[in-house]
């Protein structure tokens, strides 16, 4: 652990279970004060009671639904008026639609899109400009190993996450030389609520990585001034070998993975 967020304020969105909850653990473990934002405001108040418990740490939350095209205006408001300024803002909360495209719910589609994208893009174009004028903060975008390829039965939030890893790329670069660092996270297989939620079949035997070693891992990163963490050995690895396949085998590779079991 740095001293680098202790006792600044971190924004995490997405922070009520998974990937989020274990970010907001470590970062309250480094001594930053949290503001933290999720649907489920119970969940939200009993992780933070904990946390101010254990760590000693401010803790504000916000019930916030960020499907909603004004949550991100409505948190930062609410960021603005306590006297809070993050120093590190963590894009987290997202989701996955899994199935046929043609059989999907359209307004559930759309809604992925909003959360994944258009809501990382507000809230990130809302809190930049005050780091920028600091000359100090980070920007961690949760995305996904689903980034760097299509995956059929997952190809809107695979396109979701392409389009996050890409944002979180191209902004490392314009915003690097401000002091505002910028990280993308691309965890694969992870212990999260995320399979559920998106309808994934149960029995894919796939090796699932744990949230607290994907947060341990996108944090250093992002410390050590990555604009990209892929996590896990194997996850690197297939990315790296991916990129010397034919686009459209690797496609098809996927295809018979994600294929649904009639």
């Amino acid at each position: 652990m740095t001293e680098r967020w202790r006792g600044h304020w971190a924004l995490v969105t997405g922070a009520s279970a998974g990937i989020g909850r274990a970010l907001a653990e470590q970062l309250a473990a480094e001594g930053a004060n949290l503001f933290l934002t999720a649907r489920r405001l119970d969940r939200l108040n009993e992780i933070a009671d904990w946390l101010r418990m254990q760590r000693g740490i401010e803790v504000e939350t916000l019930a916030a639904d960020l499907i909603e095209p004004g949550a991100p205006n409505e948190i930062y408001k609410r960021t603005e008026a306590s006297g809070i300024h993050p120093s590190l803002l963590v894009n987290n909360a997202g989701f996955g639609l899994f199935g046929e495209f043609r059989a999907a719910d359209h307004a559930r589609l759309l809604a992925m899109i909003q959360v994944n994208c258009a809501a990382v893009v507000a809230l990130t174009h809302l809190y930049l400009p005050g780091m920028i004028e600091r000359r100090s903060g980070d920007i961690l975008i949760v995305s996904s190993t689903a980034a760097f390829q299509s995956v059929p039965y997952h190809s809107v939030y695979a396109a979701t996450k392409g389009f996050d890893l890409l944002f979180a790329e191209g902004l490392a670069e314009e915003v690097g030389k401000s002091g505002v660092r910028v990280c993308a996270l691309c965890p694969g297989n992870t212990e999260s609520e995320f399979h559920q939620i998106a309808g994934e079949p149960t029995d894919v035997p796939l090796q699932r990585q744990k949230a607290d070693e994907v947060a341990r891992l996108g944090l250093e990163g992002l410390r050590k001034g990555k604009h990209i963490v892929v996590c896990g050995l194997g996850n690197l690895m297939g990315m790296e070998i991916q990129r010397l396949l034919p686009r459209g085998l690797v496609s098809s590779v996927s295809e018979r993975i994600f294929r649904p079991k009639r």
